[in-house]
């Protein structure tokens, strides 16, 4: 559910103010924040191309407990007890692609703003409950429509803030009643980076109101929160650290913290020695692990194996 991932793998400094030879949204003279959003004609690959959006994940999770009978505020959302086990497998599947470019900078030399349109889709499948026929307990889908507006602008220290952008996002679990969890945001987002080492991604999100009969999870926002802070570290080309914050901002009893570990798996040759394959440890503390969980607390570890930036 994370609205925005700053995480793409180091290169060496680099700013576009001058003509480059590589065009590509891989392009190693761009920072990543500029490969991830295609900010600059230098980094642009088009519109139409697939690409990654979250981590393509697929990972084995351990949890201190699971959601058994998942409930909600809302009349007739109380579903039945089913023995399901805090050991599951996750899968995560997350691609977009850009579907205008040039709507507001067209002609501009030094940016290059963007309409995307991105799907993401979670699963916490059962595997080793075979007592149960091993399950899927919960999968989320989630489309959006995605405007980045490129922006160039110093701030202290060395940071500079590269982009602005709202979006209408979707999420549902697809079930109906008494499982069916869905709610509809319009979020505000920017980023900002420190060389091609560290960058920042904020998000603030306001939901879209819903009548009380049509509501299928009333507190929702109270639980997963308002807003959403992602800092990423690049500490070197194998290694690169995440810690992603979500609050109310309002309360205590909200939001969730998120920690990351990326550790690059063998390289690409064909891609300049970058290789899009990570062994991917997280530890997850707080509420809307997905939409099932949206309004338990619940701490989740997993390891497993991560395609980014591809």
């Amino acid at each position: 559910m994370a609205s925005d991932y700053p995480l793409a793998e180091a290169t060496p400094s680099a700013k576009l103010s001058a003509p480059v030879e590589v065009v590509s949204c891989k392009n190693p003279a761009a920072s990543p924040l500029s490969r991830i959003w295609e900010l600059e004609p230098a980094s642009d690959c088009g519109t139409f191309g697939l690409r990654g959006y979250r981590p393509i994940s697929l990972a084995i999770i351990g949890s201190d407990s699971v959601n058994t009978a998942s409930s909600s505020p809302a009349a007739g959302h109380t579903a039945s007890f089913q023995p399901y086990t805090t050991s599951e497998t996750r899968i995560n599947l997350s691609v977009r692609t850009k579907i205008a470019q040039g709507l507001l900078t067209g002609g501009d030399p030094n940016r290059l703003d963007s309409l995307w349109f991105a799907y993401s889709q979670q699963s916490y499948w059962q595997l080793f409950n075979a007592d149960l026929s091993r399950p899927f307990r919960a999968t989320d889908h989630e489309p959006e429509l995605i405007y980045i507006f490129p922006v160039e602008s110093a701030l202290p220290s060395g940071w500079r803030l590269r982009y602005g952008g709202i979006g209408i996002n979707h999420q549902s679990n697809g079930q109906s009643l008494p499982l069916s969890r869905s709610w509809n945001r319009i979020i505000g987002r920017a980023g900002l980076e420190l060389g091609n080492q560290v960058s920042i991604t904020g998000a603030l999100w306001q939901r879209i109101p819903e009548d009380s009969a049509g509501d299928d999870n009333p507190d929702i926002v109270d639980r997963i929160g308002r807003a959403e802070l992602t800092a990423a570290w690049n500490i070197d080309p194998r290694n690169s650290l995440t810690v992603t914050l979500r609050h109310a901002l309002q309360g205590s009893d909200s939001g969730s913290v998120r920690l990351a570990w990326f550790k690059k798996i063998g390289s690409a040759a064909d891609n300049g020695n970058r290789s899009s394959l990570r062994l991917h440890t997280e530890l997850f503390s707080g509420y809307g692990d997905s939409l099932m969980d949206y309004n338990r607390q619940r701490t989740v570890f997993s390891v497993g194996l991560t395609l980014l930036d591809w």
